[in-house]
């Protein structure tokens, strides 16, 4: 049997994300989904930090550009919003880069955009 990595913490999250979708639905901006996500978790005692800067490295060597995340939840997750009627597969390869060079093994890309929540576990692949 698989692992689910992270699974207690990814049910909140979604959960947490469920709660905003149900609440605005989908037609809204981006940043207005992060203040009411920032707002459940929260609510919710979720440890997050928002808008957080994440090193890059190249060969384990520490670079000067840097990637902001939505959210840094739990210390180990990160979380990228989307609202957007049609997620393209970028957003998982951006966001599996981001997890590759920030050696974090979970990152949720959330999608706000439809009239169901759409969410997805991407892996690092190298961890």
């Amino acid at each position: 049997m698989t692992e689910i990595i992270l699974k207690e913490e990814s049910y909140q999250l979604v959960g947490a994300c469920m709660l905003v979708h149900a609440e605005l639905g989908p037609g809204f901006l981006e940043a207005v989904y992060q203040e009411a996500l920032e707002r459940e978790l929260k609510q919710y005692d979720i440890p997050f930090k928002r808008q957080v800067k994440l090193s890059l490295y190249y060969k384990e060597e520490k670079l000067k550009k840097y990637y902001i995340a939505d959210f840094l939840c739990y210390e180990k997750i990160v979380l990228e919003l989307k609202a957007l009627q049609f997620l393209h597969a970028t957003a998982n390869d951006q966001l599996r880069n981001y997890l590759r060079a920030t050696n974090l093994r979970l990152g949720m890309v959330i999608n706000f955009g439809k009239p169901s929540l759409e969410y997805r576990r991407i892996l690092n692949p190298r961890t």
